[in-house]
C-alpha cells in the first residue's frame, strides 16, 4: 500500500503527448472543410458520425441529427462557456466524463470512445481538452463512418473512416510521446 502522499500506480494513466515536431502535421486538413448551409447539407447526409468540438455537436443536434457520438469540453476555442443541456439528448444515450490536459490523448478517451462505439453510441465530456478526440474517432467508428469536427475561422471538416485513414491516425498515435499521467484520482 502506498504512503499517504504518494501516488499508487492505479492512478497514473497512459497517455501520448503531442511533441513540437508533430503539431504541423495535426494542423493539415485530412477531408473536406464546408461552412454555413453547405456544412448543414453535408452534415445531414451522413449515415454513422462522430463529432468532436462542442459546436459541430451542437449543431448536428440543431438539425436534428445527432452524432453516433459526440465530444465536447463544454467550452468553446475563445473560451465560451456551452450549455451542457444542448447535449442532453446524447448524454441520455450514455454519458462518460474523462480528463485529457491539452496536448494529449489519454488511454481514457480512447477507450470512451471504444466503449460507445462498442454501445451504441452518447457523449463524451471532456475536463481539459477535446481535440485530439478526432484521433480516437478514426480510429475506433468503422470503415463508411465519418468523423467531422470544426476548424476555427474555416467551417467543418469531414473525415471518412477507412483504412486509409485508420493507419494516417495510428502512424500519428506513433509518433506522439507516450508518458504516464497522473489522473488525479
Amino acid at each position: 500500500m502506498p504512503r499517504a502522499g504518494t501516488r499508487s500506480a492505479s492512478s497514473d494513466e497512459r497517455a501520448w503527448a503531442v511533441p513540437e515536431s508533430l503539431r504541423a502535421t495535426l494542423g493539415v486538413r485530412y477531408g473536406p472543410v464546408y461552412s454555413g448551409p453547405e456544412a448543414d447539407r453535408h452534415v445531414l447526409a451522413l449515415e454513422t458520425f462522430g463529432a468532436c468540438g462542442d459546436l459541430v455537436t451542437a449543431r448536428a443536434i440543431e438539425l436534428a441529427h445527432p452524432p453516433l457520438i459526440g465530444i465536447v469540453d463544454l467550452k468553446t476555442r475563445r473560451n465560451e462557456p456551452i450549455d451542457p443541456k444542448l447535449f442532453r439528448s446524447l448524454a441520455r444515450r450514455r454519458l462518460v466524463r474523462v480528463k485529457n490536459p491539452p496536448g494529449f490523448l489519454t488511454e481514457r478517451l480512447r477507450d470512451a470512445v471504444r466503449e460507445l462505439v462498442a454501445s451504441g453510441g452518447g457523449l463524451i465530456e471532456v475536463e481539459g481538452e477535446e481535440d485530439l478526440g478526432s484521433l480516437a474517432l478514426v480510429e475506433s467508428l468503422p470503415a463508411g463512418a465519418t468523423v467531422i469536427y470544426g476548424i476555427p475561422g474555416a467551417g467543418v471538416s469531414f473525415v471518412r473512416v477507412d483504412a486509409v485513414s485508420k493507419e494516417h491516425v495510428r502512424q500519428l498515435i506513433a509518433q506522439m510521446e507516450l508518458r504516464r499521467i497522473d489522473r488525479g484520482d
